[in-house]
């Protein structure tokens, strides 16, 4: 049993609580990790330690765990609560003979044997006291720091200088039940379990502290000595007629500029800082799928994290959040615009490296960066880059930069040693500082430099941001990827590495793809973003209250009924709950009124909203068109419904990264969902709106107004012209677009977005209805049946436009 009730070990435990600050991985063990609370919980430990039995018996009781210094009894009989693998290690000498533990690994297993109804859980448990990584050449700081098994002097000092990071991990519980059914319970099975048990231990560790760091000029050689760079050397001086020590020190120069430079220390001192700027600007960081990471981490993993990018927090907010997970900060891929001072050296210490915006056919530089980027994954470095290349203006995904993708995806064509999977991440707030100055850039103001100045500015104006939300979508493993798109690329690169295939830059395309939808796939519904959607929907932008919680209590069943992914999250609470959180950060207007108080958006506001609208405008798109095709037609059939969603869905989804797998179960669902809820009826004549409930239907409905003026305008375009060119239809479209929003008071950046219809007139080239040469028939039946979906007076203006535009000179 454990010894703790002496006044000894009561004086070391009480002296340690005041140099002792720890953090649990997972933050909520229940939850997370299943742990069954009618079964007995043993901990699994690699070393005894008072300190760490300590620490953990206090996290025990904080979370109403099984306290460590409690035994375990089972019918009379009772065993320590905690097992270890090895003894504790002396001052001088090796650690002490570890039997004692492997005869407890031994009882449990014969209780087994005694009782064939005990299921006993072990939970592995790692303490690490800071999580500073190991050097490639360990110095006399790093010996005397030793965290592995450090005897009780080392533990001394490391409470004393590393006790406020301390982190605790608990992993999934293994039940023991399963284990003596499987594998028996004599003693070979326990020396089995304890080889097991060390061997997580160690992944763990690694984990959680990341991979053994090179100094950076000892890098630079072993990069720069690469047969890759040495080539591309050559190629350089002979180019550009420089000497070959001219050309290598362009090379050297270029790795100093690309290169990070982590730092234990500084990441320590942001982690300080960080907690104190989440705690100021936001009331609670929600985090969703952490576990599934870290898991992939665990199973040896190379990491490329994927997220989306909406601001300059979004680099501080995801290393931050993957920290406090246990899980090693990334090396970031960062704009060489950021590499300011003092923010550029901050950054480079804290694990970014930077990357021009363009290569602009720099042979060297490309074959330097992708050497580097090549060395991050050989190492076991996790990596981060956002593939839009630039923040969102409009709170929708950007279309994706291949570039870092097509490197990743050629670092695997060239062998890399481990799978390596992109994790795409969702990241999302209640306020976007940047937000405001997004719309002045949208409407024609030169995009500011980054510089000190603006990162002084954006911290005096700190206040109350509401909540962040972090949520890890769906991985994707890079080699399952290639072998789904061609089997054979493994035999195809060993034959002739230096070929590019031609399959490649599909493949490379389908992947970027791939990410934005898995992205959008683990969207985080929030209290700011219901609101702002429901708003824009409505007349005047404005609803009473009680029919604004009407409303969101609507979406938050429809959310919950017909999920549109199992990485999408759904905020908790009730509608009155929502609202209030939504209120609380003052982004709407509040009216007084005896019949109850009106919300809503004035210019500004509605302007500014869209943003967070079109965070999760792509979660009711399918549901919003089905409202419309029920308001619009008196009677319509399911079939009627789903030909119109089939034949809008391909636009739909290339403009909003839409992943519905099963498209018609889908519809199926929100129909009956629909029914249940009494929206809609089935008549013999077909499904008809139910009058009492028209309001909360039509307000779904107005959810698509303006990407269904958006199609309205280009369909109709093209059934006047049907040869005209691609880009010509991009520039009446804008032209119209311009008209339309104008006449009927259209806010919203991206209906003006001339990348966005550059999007949609590639797709509609693809889908074939761009370049004929005559009436395209089915055009004709399309633009019929779409016009009947939109608003009759804005279906008028828009028809009389695209007429009287063929009367007119070509807009130039």
């Amino acid at each position: 049993m454990l010894k703790h009730d002496s006044w000894f070990f009561k004086s070391l435990r009480f002296i340690q609580k005041w140099f002792v600050h720890t953090i649990v991985v997972p933050q909520e063990p229940f939850s997370d990790l299943n742990i069954k609370a009618d079964k007995p919980l043993v901990y699994v430990m690699k070393t005894e330690s008072v300190s760490d039995f300590a620490a953990l018996s206090e996290i025990t009781a904080k979370y109403g765990l099984p306290d460590p210094y409690e035994p375990v009894t089972i019918n009379g009989q009772s065993v320590s609560r905690v097992v270890c693998l090895q003894g504790a290690k002396p001052l001088f000498g090796s650690n002490q003979n570890d039997q004692e533990y492997l005869n407890n690994f031994s009882q449990l297993l014969e209780w087994h044997h005694q009782d064939p109804q005990l299921d006993i859980q072990l939970m592995p448990v790692s303490l690490y006291w800071g999580r500073t990584p190991g050097k490639e050449d360990d110095t006399m700081k790093a010996a005397v720091l030793e965290r592995e098994t450090p005897t009780w002097l080392r533990k001394c000092l490391m409470i004393l200088f590393l006790g406020r990071h301390n982190f605790i991990q608990f992993s999934n519980a293994v039940s023991l039940r399963y284990m003596a059914d499987e594998h028996g319970t004599d003693e070979r099975i326990a020396h089995k379990l304890a080889r097991v048990a060390r061997v997580h231990f160690g992944r763990q560790r690694k984990v959680m502290t990341g991979p053994d760091l090179p100094k950076r000029q000892t890098l630079f050689k072993q990069l720069l000595a690469s047969e890759a760079i040495q080539d591309a050397i050559d190629e350089e001086a002979k180019s550009k007629k420089i000497s070959r020590e001219q050309a290598k020190a362009r090379a050297e120069e270029y790795l100093d500029e690309i290169a990070a430079a982590y730092s234990d220390n500084l990441v320590r001192v942001c982690e300080r800082l960080l907690t104190w700027l989440w705690n100021k600007l936001y009331k609670g960081i929600n985090i969703r799928g952490a576990e599934s990471v870290r898991q992939l981490h665990h199973d040896g993993h190379e990491i490329v994290y994927v997220p989306c990018h909406r601001s300059h927090m979004d680099y501080l907010l995801l290393s931050y959040i993957l920290y406090y997970e246990g899980m090693v900060p990334p090396h970031i891929a960062a704009g060489i615009n950021l590499n300011f001072w003092p923010a550029g050296p901050m950054f480079r210490k804290g694990g970014a490296f930077f990357i021009r915006r363009s290569f602009n056919g720099n042979k060297l530089y490309t074959s330097v960066f992708r050497a580097y980027l090549d060395q991050l994954f050989d190492k076991g470095y996790s990596v981060e880059y956002f593939t839009e290349g630039g923040r969102s203006r409009t709170g929708r995904l950007l279309n994706p930069k291949t570039g870092m993708l097509a490197m990743t995806v050629n670092s695997v064509l060239r062998g890399s040693k481990r799978p390596v999977t992109l994790v795409p991440v969702y990241l999302g707030y209640d306020h976007v500082m940047e937000v405001s100055t997004y719309h002045k850039e949208l409407s024609g103001k030169k995009k500011q430099k980054e510089s000190v100045w603006q990162v002084f500015g954006a911290i005096r104006k700190l206040g109350n941001f509401g909540q962040g939300y972090v949520n890890f979508g769906e991985p994707i493993q890079v080699q399952q990827h290639l072998n789904d798109i061609e089997p054979n690329w493994r035999q195809q690169m060993a034959e002739d590495p230096n070929q590019k295939p031609q399959w490649l830059t599909p493949a490379v395309n389908t992947l970027a793809t791939k990410v934005m939808s898995n992205i959008n796939g683990a969207a985080a519904v929030s209290s700011v973003t219901l609101v702002s959607l429901i708003l824009l929907s409505s007349e005047q932008k404005s609803l009473d209250k009680a029919s604004l919680k009407r409303q969101l209590a609507l979406y938050l069943k429809l959310l919950k009924a017909v999920p549109y992914s199992e990485f999408t999250s759904v905020p908790e609470g009730n509608e009155d709950t929502l609202l209030e959180q939504a209120l609380e950060l003052e982004k709407f207007t509040i009216e007084p009124d005896k019949y109850g108080d009106i919300v809503s958006l004035d210019d500004t506001q509605a302007r500014e909203m869209t943003y967070y609208r079109n965070n999760i405008v792509h979660l009711f798109v399918l549901p919003a068109l089905i409202a419309n095709c029920i308001l619009r037609h008196e009677h319509i059939s399911r079939e009627g419904i789903l030909e119109h969603i089939e034949q809008l869905y391909p636009l739909m989804q290339a403009e909003l990264f839409l992943n519905v797998p099963e498209l018609t179960a889908h519809v199926d669902a929100f129909i009956e969902h629909f029914e249940a809820q009494e929206l809609i009826k089935l008549t013999e004549g077909g499904y008809k709106h139910v009058e009492a409930n028209m309001l909360a239907l039509n307000i779904l409905a107005r959810t698509l107004d303006e990407m269904l003026q958006r199609y309205g305008i280009l369909f109709n375009l093209l059934e006047q012209q049907p040869d005209i060119e691609r880009v010509d239809l991009e520039r009446e479209s804008l032209a119209l677009a311009k008209h339309l929003g104008t006449l009927h008071g259209i806010a919203a950046p991206e209906f003006y977005d001339k990348k966005l219809y550059a999007t949609l007139t590639v797709k509609l080239k693809e889908l074939g209805f761009i370049g004929q040469s005559e009436p395209n028939m089915s055009l004709s039946s399309l633009v019929s049946q779409f016009n009947h979906l939109l608003d009759p007076a804005v279906k008028q203006v828009l028809i009389n436009s695209v007429k009287q535009s063929q009367t007119q000179e070509p807009i130039n």
